[in-house]
């Protein structure tokens, strides 16, 4: 039966232990690896368990072993030291006091998570010189793949592009932006690889398609910011030429967070950039009150040949359940406005735990929306492919 299949953005809820032991691995703290390896090993196998429980139809192992989406790359790439000054994202700036009362702006104090805002520089040159890391997580996550009796074609693993690494992890080696990005394009690639040739979809991690216009670029003109986009495009593409477009998706968002986001760059003026990667499927934010308009966008026929919409409809920083008929009408509205209901499917707009420590949203709570989605998807399919 003709159906809308489901996935989700990336991350999901660690436990506790895994997320303190993260913590103090990026801290340069003594730990257990081997013990860490098998609790990491464990909390997958359950992670996967309860995607297949949710209804999710395309699963991953919820990023448990990494420490956040992207400063995960320091442990496995060369280049990196210090700590970078990254800007504070404009709306939130514009807003005083809102900050100091965030979750995020507790964890951090405590020390209790992964500051995505302090990650390490690019100090030196940056390659990725050895592939092991990648390697035993895609042979781990095969083999807990056959335990749950799932092929891997039914599997996602993200890696996170170039340009959320040059952004956020602040160049003090590279001549130039275009340099660094070329850079870490060639070393990203070792594993956007990796993924492919084990059998898995390459979901690439893009939040600074839109992000950065105000987080990086926030005082700079539009043009400044499409002309690195451009550049990040240009790297994916080269690194993905021989890829099959099909197993390859492109997550783009404004950034995890609960705040304002009235400074978020509209995606009219940024959709032509990110419809030029070279990939098979766009993850979108399409259910938070900021966005969850923009589906009006591709009445006009934009979505590129034989590619999906992976449309997010359900928020990833509310405890609010979705019910599942309005994960109905959220997909029902983009199938029209795509014109094909086989050309959707039914997402997240982000991962639910980005970074080890910043969950917004209650662990038990996250399974439940989960299945809401795959509910919504199932109503929303019996009306879209009713003959």
């Amino acid at each position: 039966m003709e159906r809308i299949r489901t996935t989700h953005a990336g991350s999901l809820p660690r436990p506790r232990e895994i997320t303190h032991s993260l913590v103090a691995l990026a801290r340069g703290d003594d730990v257990d690896r081997s013990e860490l390896d098998f609790a990491i090993r464990g909390a997958t196998r359950a992670t996967i368990a309860k995607q297949i429980e949710a209804g999710l139809d395309i699963v991953n192992n919820g990023e448990t072993g990494r420490e956040s989406f992207f400063t995960y790359v320091r442990g496995r790439m060369t280049g990196f030291s210090g700590v970078s000054s990254r800007p504070l994202m404009q709306d939130l700036a514009r807003y005083p006091g809102y900050l100091e009362g965030s979750e995020r702006a507790r964890t951090t104090k405590a020390g209790t998570g992964i500051n995505v805002l302090r990650p390490p520089q690019a100090t030196g040159e940056v390659t990725y010189p050895d592939p092991n890391a990648i390697e035993t997580e895609l042979s781990e996550l095969r083999d807990l793949f056959a335990e749950a009796e799932l092929d891997p074609s039914r599997g996602f693993v993200s890696a996170p592009s170039p340009g959320i690494v040059a952004a956020a992890m602040e160049n003090k080696f590279y001549e130039s932006m275009a340099d660094y990005i070329t850079a870490l394009g060639k070393a990203l690639a070792v594993e956007y690889r990796a993924i492919l040739d084990a059998g898995f979809t390459l979901q690439i991690d893009a939040p600074d398609l839109a992000l950065e216009r105000h987080t990086l670029f926030q005082d700079k003109p539009l043009g400044e910011f499409l002309a690195f986009s451009r550049l990040v495009v240009e790297s994916l593409n080269a690194n993905l030429a021989d890829a099959p477009r099909e197993r390859v998706r492109l997550h783009v968002c404004w950034g995890n967070y609960e705040g304002p986001h009235d400074c978020d760059v509209a995606l009219a003026d940024i959709w032509d950039q990110i419809a030029g990667a070279r990939v098979g499927g766009f993850m979108l934010s399409m259910a938070n009150p900021r966005h969850a308009h923009e589906y009006r966008l591709f009445r006009d026929g934009i979505l590129p040949a034989g590619a999906v919409l992976i449309a997010g409809a359900i928020d990833t920083t509310t405890n609010y359940v979705e019910h599942p008929e309005t994960v109905a009408d959220r997909l029902e509205r983009v199938a029209e406005a795509v014109g094909d209901p086989a050309r959707i499917m039914a997402g997240t707009d982000c991962g639910f735990e980005t970074a080890a420590g910043y969950g917004k949203v209650n662990e038990s709570i996250v399974w439940q929306k989960l299945a809401s989605l795959s509910a919504g998807a199932a109503l929303a399919s019996k009306r879209l492919f009713a003959s």
